[in-house]
């Protein structure tokens, strides 16, 4: 029981670090606003480009969060984190952050795409509260031809990553916490 109490701290205090760093969901200029969802445009198009059948998961889905980059560090301890943009029915709607958290045998950093598809009303709603989190359970498929067919939706959500640049060996346990800001 111990050691559950131990991961536990080490991982809020990981957390903790990610949110004091300053990072707000919107960004803070027009200018920003718009380079983040140019690129999350680029990223659906390269994701679409790797997987044709992506395009009618997304247009199929009541919506998704698009990261366009995630990045991710670790010695021992890891953390990561990504702006993205949330789309309903293919428009924009508000703005999102990724914050992660997780221990374990890890070292490196890395850069990865993350999009998160939602298929029913009641998983887009609830993570536009500001709540929604996946547990150490939760699991993400690597984009390739066909993922988007076959995707694997557990409480209305599926999640895919597109690896960017960087290294990273890990065997560990965490957890993604999300952030909404409407436009």
């Amino acid at each position: 029981m111990k050691t559950r109490g131990w991961i536990s701290a080490l991982r809020s205090a990981a957390v903790l670090a990610v949110l004091m760093s300053g990072c707000t969901t919107a960004p803070r200029t027009e200018e920003g606003r718009s380079d983040i969802r140019s690129q999350a445009l680029t990223t659906v198009a390269k994701a679409q480009g790797q997987d044709s059948t992506l395009a009618n998961a997304l247009n199929n889905s009541t919506g998704y969060a698009v990261f366009p980059t995630v990045g991710k560090g670790a010695v021992g301890i890891g953390a990561a984190y990504g702006k993205g943009v949330l789309f309903e029915h293919g428009v924009a709607m508000g703005y999102c952050d990724l914050t992660q958290a997780s221990i374990g045998l890890q070292l490196g950093g890395q850069g990865y795409s993350e999009i998160i598809v939602f298929s029913t009303p009641e998983s887009l709603a609830k993570f536009k509260t500001g709540n929604f989190a996946f547990d150490a359970q939760a699991t993400a498929v690597a984009l390739k031809a066909g993922a988007g067919a076959n995707a694997k939706y557990a409480d209305g959500v599926a999640v895919s990553t597109m690896d960017e640049a960087g290294l990273m060996y890990e065997a560990s346990i965490g957890g993604q916490k999300f952030s909404y800001q409407p436009l």
